[in-house]
């Protein structure tokens, strides 16, 4: 190692940036974080990730996936719209 470093041009803050993501402190109940890190290990996705997806499918920012039961659900409004 040197004995001396020139931090004159460094820079403070993360190394790298995360765009269109914000650093935040969120306290959740132990049995929500226990759930979300159980799928985690069951998926093999991260448990954060696992949490943002499932906060997005709450808010409607992302289409949820078409069930069996939606699709019933869906027929039945149609056939209910036509009889």
């Amino acid at each position: 190692m040197k004995k001396e470093y020139d931090f004159s041009k460094a820079k403070r803050g993360a190394v790298e940036s995360a765009t269109g993501k914000t650093r935040i402190t969120l306290y959740l109940d132990n049995d929500i974080l226990d759930h979300f890190r159980t799928r985690s290990e069951q998926t093999g996705r991260g448990y954060q990730t696992l949490i943002n997806e499932a906060l997005k499918g709450q808010v409607g920012l992302t289409e949820q996936a078409l069930t069996p039961e939606a699709v019933r659900r869906i027929v039945r409004e149609e056939l209910a719209l036509q009889g």
